[in-house]
């Protein structure tokens, strides 16, 4: 079966438990995942598992601190990853507007900028609409991984 990567940003803790209700279910479909919760590049340069991308969004559309390092050091360095396959889970809050999801769109860039290969389309979910994202996330990511396992 495929290892997957969860690359997790999250400020009040409902990425990092959405991650971790993926990482459960998928373990239990027979997956082998890994929650990384302050990513570094070595996490991704090693290997060539599909990433996801786990992240709320801070401020006006920003990243969350615990991913920004990541985020930054891809930017700088560009570490081709060409054609590997990336998801991006984001959570946000609509009342926010233009910058709503924001840190997804900004990972998503990023990862297009290393080659990478966009899988699926990005799941945005909405606080105002949705309490327990993992409930959202669940489906989306079980159709997302049967898409990156074809």
């Amino acid at each position: 079966m495929t290892d997957i990567r969860i690359l997790v940003g999250s400020v009040y803790g409902g990425a990092l438990m959405t991650a971790r209700a993926i990482k459960q279910a998928l373990d239990a479909d027979g997956y082998s995942v890994k929650v990384l919760e302050n990513p570094v590049l070595d996490d991704i340069t090693g290997d060539a598992s599909p990433l996801l991308v786990c992240t709320s969004t801070t401020g006006e559309g920003e990243i969350p601190g615990n991913l920004l390092p990541f985020y930054i050091a891809l930017r700088d360095q560009l570490p081709q990853q060409p054609g590997r396959p990336f998801g991006i889970i984001v959570l946000g809050d609509s009342s926010y507007g233009d910058t709503f999801c924001g840190a997804g769109e900004l990972m998503e860039e990023a990862l297009y900028e290393t080659a990478a290969r966009k899988v699926g389309d990005t799941l945005r979910i909405d606080a105002l609409e949705t309490q327990e994202p993992e409930e959202e996330a669940l489906p989306w990511v079980r159709e997302w991984v049967s898409t990156v396992s074809n």
